[in-house]
């Protein structure tokens, strides 16, 4: 499968784990459209749209950068008409914008869990909606949600209810949207078998020690790549994990994706 001018709409592409899937498909010469928030350099955070948007370009692909608040449908629906009259349509869309706080009840504030419910379930939710006309017109659709496998069991609600209940959200939009447009457009999760080596991780879970027992994003977007090399009728529905997808490919030596080589690796969460 060609990813030659393939457009791929990308929310959160700035950095981190979109930036990654963003950069392995620009490489094959696709359009890229980064849509995330981040226009301006942030203290914390390393990287722009208009930084990744250089390193699609130099990568071999063109590239987008637009301004998007997921939760925000008329951000969402100019970024998608400006990534449509730009590239001409769109194949491949990732919901990758996310929110997290892994706090119990009675320490999640409700503007938290507003906004872990706002970006993770609805902003997937709206992206994804306003893709699909255009996804339904492109030759082998794809909607990759980076959300989890729906393990409903206790251990992964209990220390972070809200947290949980907006992933899980991204992965019923997966369970649900694949049976809708089955045959039309495939729609898959794809989650990390460990910790990923993200500004996330570093700023709110970890710090350098968790950094350090990590995978780089590379393994994420080397899965997301085989993923959308599939023919969208028989590839719809899944949850996959990284490692298994690497390994369905052939590859078994994970080892160069890790951020230290030999370090004991992190599980994340719901795997």
């Amino acid at each position: 499968m060609t990813f030659q001018n393939k457009t791929v709409f990308i929310t959160g592409a700035s950095r981190g784990i979109g930036k990654a899937i963003g950069l392995r498909l620009a490489r094959e010469g696709a359009n890229i459209v980064i849509a995330a928030k981040t226009a301006e350099p942030h203290p914390k955070l390393e990287g722009t749209i208009f930084t990744a948007a250089e390193e699609m370009e130099k990568a071999g692909g063109k590239a987008l950068p637009v301004v998007v608040d997921v939760r925000n449908e008329d951000s969402v629906k100019a970024a998608v008409a400006k990534a449509v009259d730009t590239f001409g349509g769109i194949d491949i869309c990732v919901n990758n914008a996310s929110a997290i706080q892994l706090t119990g009840t009675l320490q999640t504030p409700m503007k938290r869990f507003d906004l872990m419910h706002q970006v993770n379930t609805r902003g997937t939710y709206l992206v994804s909606q306003t893709c699909i006309p255009y996804l339904l017109k492109a030759e082998n659709p794809h909607v990759l949600n980076l959300s989890p496998p729906l393990n409903m069991e206790t251990r992964w609600f209990a220390p972070h209810v809200a947290y949980t209940m907006a992933k899980f959200g991204m992965s019923m939009c997966v369970l649900g949207m694949a049976g809708e447009f089955k045959g039309k457009i495939a729609f898959n999760g794809l989650w990390p078998r460990t910790a990923i080596a993200t500004a996330a991780v570093k700023n709110l879970l970890g710090g350098d020690t968790l950094i350090n027992k990590s995978r780089k994003p590379e393994i994420m977007a080397d899965a997301a790549y085989h993923i959308f090399s599939k023919n969208h009728k028989d590839c719809t529905g899944n949850f996959f994990i990284d490692d298994e997808v690497m390994a369905t490919e052939g590859i078994t030596d994970l080892e160069p994706y890790s951020v230290v080589p030999g370090a004991e690796l992190a599980p994340d969460f719901f795997v």
